[in-house]
């Protein structure tokens, strides 16, 4: 669908917001609650970031764990370490001690920051000169934790290159999506990619003014969307859901142009509600290790008339073919694992660049899907049983194992149920014991001490019996949802 580039020349963010302070130094680059920043100063924030970091011990490709909620101070110090040389390693705020230990220790972090060190180390450093020690092309530049099939969490090695070609292929769509005319609405964390390369290196590659939410509320996210007159926003399919049901989702999204949903597909009802409000709500899809949009629904034809449950078609610069088992590509209308080339990909998995393009430069990722008559992608299903909720990955697996390790467990099964909120739900299904009683509450909360949040069980069933096929595998499409928001 296009032919194979790498781009080594395209600059970076932290030298993306260099640029725009330069050029438009009085324009609005941050708005976090209260607090505004031109692009003037957020460049000085962002230089006194890297020379913080710098005066901290670290060298050059040094590992910086960034475990901050989303705002201004995760920004400076995200640029800041790509601007000191740094290698920067988001790690989302609402992981457990367990999950943060192992990131850290995993990525050999030379410096750990949470909210408050983070705060106090920014407070400490006087302004200094820009060291203008960005890493570029192949170097990395970021290492995002997302998790493998075996429930262990791998980084994925962004570079400076993968970075930056996903922002000039989202640029490269005609007509633009975003542009310096663009309020650009955020109400996602910056530790993931969509947030943190979709939204925030977008904003500094068009030059829009970018809005930020650390946490989701209907009511207050509409109502900053209102004040702020945003015209563009990215969300997750639960965000919208709670849009459209609440009272003041018109007046939130009366200036809005550009609506843009990633990880699961929109449901029909949430598509059809917004656009009776006069609202064009497309659909994205994207990996952390393509840096990450790979498709979107707004190409072409289907700009102004999305079909609902399509992904679209890839993006200027990015090639996707659909393959079967035997890695030949498929007939039109039949499903394939979707296969990815373009310069937006990773480098690999941390630390020795494993598993990643193959030597003619695809990747392939876990997901099938149908190509339409229409030229329109279409996800079907995954290769795998990855859970996706509110745009996080979730494996089975790494539940699975928490679960069974707790007393009184015999064995455990996790899957993957319809969500209305958050497109998809994490349940569990438990058998005790014999002689042993199971509270599904201690389950929980035992869970919950290893666990991120919406790592979780919505519910825990607790059961006689697995079912599994003659060679001893349990069954997960026989497992049933029971009640709750989470049903089949």
């Amino acid at each position: 669908m296009s032919r194979h580039e790498r781009s080594e020349t395209s600059p970076g963010p932290s030298q993306l917001l260099r640029d725009g302070a330069a050029a438009r130094p009085s324009a609005t680059a941050l708005v976090d609650g209260d607090r505004r920043l031109s692009l003037a100063e957020l460049d000085r924030l962002v230089t006194r970031a890297a020379c913080a970091l710098l005066g901290a011990g670290l060298r050059p490709g040094d590992r910086v764990g960034l475990n901050l909620p989303t705002g201004i101070d995760f920004v400076a110090l995200y640029l800041g370490a790509l601007r000191a040389g740094l290698v920067a390693v988001p790690i989302n705020p609402t992981y457990a001690r367990p999950e943060v230990d192992h990131l850290v220790h995993d990525s050999g972090c030379g410096l750990h920051l949470d909210r408050a060190s983070a705060a106090e180390l920014l407070a400490g450093t006087p302004a200094g000169n820009d060291p203008q020690g960005e890493r570029e092309g192949e170097a990395l530049a970021v290492l995002l934790y997302t998790s493998g099939t075996s429930g262990r969490t791998k980084g994925a090695m962004l570079s400076t290159r993968a970075l930056a070609a996903n922002l000039e292929q989202i640029v490269a769509v005609d007509p633009p999506l975003i542009t310096d005319a663009d309020v650009l609405f955020l109400p996602l964390p910056l530790t993931h990619v969509f947030g943190l390369n979709a939204g925030l290196g977008v904003a500094l590659r068009t030059g829009a003014t970018l809005v930020l939410a650390d946490r989701f509320d209907p009511t207050a996210t509409l109502a900053t969307m209102a004040a702020e007159r945003v015209t563009a926003v990215l969300g997750v399919p639960g965000q919208f859901a709670a849009w459209l049901a609440h009272p003041a989702m018109r007046d939130g999204f009366a200036s809005v142009r550009f609506a843009m949903s990633g990880s699961t597909t929109l449901g029909r009802g949430v598509v059809d509600g917004f656009a009776e409000a006069g609202v064009v709500v497309h659909d994205g899809y994207g990996l952390t290790e393509a840096a990450p949009v790979v498709t979107i629904n707004a190409l072409g034809e289907q700009r102004d008339h999305p079909a609902p449950g399509s992904i679209g078609r890839p993006l200027p610069g990015v090639e996707v073919q659909l393959r079967d088992a035997d890695g030949a590509e498929v007939e039109d209308g039949d499903p394939g694992r979707i296969f990815v080339r373009g310069a937006n990909l990773f480098s690999g998995y941390w630390p020795d660049g494993a598993d990643g393009p193959d030597p003619d430069g695809w990747f392939g990722t876990g997901d099938i899907a149908v190509l339409g008559d229409d030229g329109e992608l279409r996800l079907v299903g995954r290769s795998t049983d990855l859970v996706i909720v509110n745009g996080f990955n979730v494996y089975p697996a790494e539940v699975e194992s928490v679960l069974a390790a707790q007393p009184g467990v015999a064995e455990v099964a996790v899957a993957g149920v319809r969500h209305e909120r958050t497109g998809e739900a994490v349940q569990a299904w438990v058998v005790p014991a014999a002689g042993t009683r199971l509270d599904p509450d201690e389950l929980l909360a035992a869970a919950g001490r290893a666990l991120a949040r919406f790592k979780l069980p919505e519910r825990i069933n607790v059961v006689d019996t697995l079912p599994h096929t003659v060679t001893g595998k349990i069954m997960k499409w026989q497992l049933e949802p029971r009640d709750g928001d989470g049903g089949a």
